[in-house]
């Protein structure tokens, strides 16, 4: 008995870490996409551009894990009772509640791993993911200068480079500062160094002149020749004060404990609120499909035709369950009173799961001693 229980649980776990990988690499690749233009357009580092996708991940793995353990649970038993594995297993007096274990089993580590992820994991990472995109953007030190480009960091700041010597060197500046509205100036230079820090970005001129337009004086240009000059394009970007969080980077106490005041937007308060019940009662689901992927196969009579109608049964079931708990939240988000129906979409497919498998158990238990009274 050990021995099955330990042969299906391997089967299913190698299953579910292949499908979860497949599933994620997929996923990985349309974050990869959208993350490829700040990469173009933006001058990112291949370093920035992976842990920008890498701490999407966690939140990719909420969403994967309860599909994986659906999908392995419905192949690996599907693939067993085709080998007539199955068929042994019950012929040495196993249960369907029995050959069930391997499944609950899984379900149970999987949901214990979700809701680590969906308390913990996902709101940190995504925390950092927000805080990294920010600094991206109003940031200069994040910024790298592309060569044969005209970058513009703001709308009083232009810099043309016609070509990098190295990661710090450039060579054929053209920059011009448009910051004094009255006194436009425009630098060349023959050379230049970039110099970065967390907190400031900063070129020096080499070797150049800078061309000074008084727009009160038209006809007067002053032209001045330097040997080093430095440019300062830090806070050249309007930074604004405070970002405003997203509801999927804060914890399930704040978020359960908000205040109308506290949202910018009173209109999103449920949104808020039903992101931190959502959290408690999505991790669930890993274990209903689980069961789900189980009963759907084993109810009912058994067929030498194969699983094809109870497989797509339960992908009929799987999906409708999805779209269901896709539309409670919505609802619930409108209407906070309906935050139970939440847990209810979450719950209920395990408790309706279970009753069909111990019932029968119970019911046969309770013949065989009838029966077995009669005899006596």
């Amino acid at each position: 008995m050990n021995q099955i229980f330990r042969y299906i649980t391997k089967q299913l776990l190698i299953s579910t870490l292949f499908t979860t990988f497949v599933i994620t690499g997929v996923m990985w690749l349309f974050v990869a996409v959208k993350a490829v233009e700040s990469i173009v357009n933006r001058g990112l580092s291949a370093k920035l551009f992976l842990t920008l996708t890498a701490l999407q991940l966690p939140n990719l793995l909420t969403q994967i894990l309860p599909i994986s353990v659906f999908i392995a649970v419905l192949f690996v038993y599907a693939r067993l009772d085709s080998d007539r594995e199955i068929t042994i297993m019950r012929a040495t007096g196993m249960s369907s509640f029995t050959l069930s274990k391997p499944a609950l089993l899984l379900g149970l580590i999987v949901t214990m791993l979700v809701y680590s992820l969906t308390l913990y994991a996902t709101p940190l990472t995504y925390k950092t993911f927000r805080n990294l995109q920010w600094d991206i953007r109003y940031n200069l030190a994040n910024i790298t200068l592309k060569e044969g480009v005209f970058n513009s960091f703001a709308k009083d700041i232009t810099v043309y480079v016609r070509e990098r010597a190295g990661e710090m060197e450039l060579r054929g500046l053209l920059v011009h500062d448009a910051r004094n509205e009255e006194k436009p100036i425009t630098y060349h230079a023959e050379s230049g160094t970039l110099v970065e820090s967390n907190n400031s970005a900063k070129v020096v001129l080499l070797k150049g002149n800078s061309i000074v337009i008084d727009k009160k004086n038209p006809g007067v240009n002053r032209i001045v020749y330097f040997d080093r000059h430095i440019l300062d394009l830090t806070d050249i970007v309007e930074k604004p004060a405070l970002r405003f969080r997203e509801a999927r980077e804060r914890d399930v106490d704040e978020l359960l404990n908000l205040k109308k005041e506290d949202i910018g937007n009173p209109k999103d308060f449920g949104k808020f609120i039903v992101e931190g019940h959502q959290r408690l009662a999505f991790p669930m689901t890993a274990l209903g499909f689980a069961l789900i992927a189980f009963v759907t196969l084993f109810t009912g009579d058994y067929s030498r035709r194969g699983h094809q109608k109870r497989i797509i049964i339960a992908v009929v079931i799987f999906v409708t369950l999805i779209a269901l708990n896709l539309g409670m939240i919505n609802l619930s988000a409108k209407n906070l009173s309906l935050v139970p129906f939440i847990y209810a979409a979450n719950s209920l497919p395990i408790f309706f799961s279970l009753v069909i498998l111990i019932i029968p158990l119970r019911l046969k238990i309770w013949f065989k001693q009838q029966f077995s009274g009669y005899n006596n």
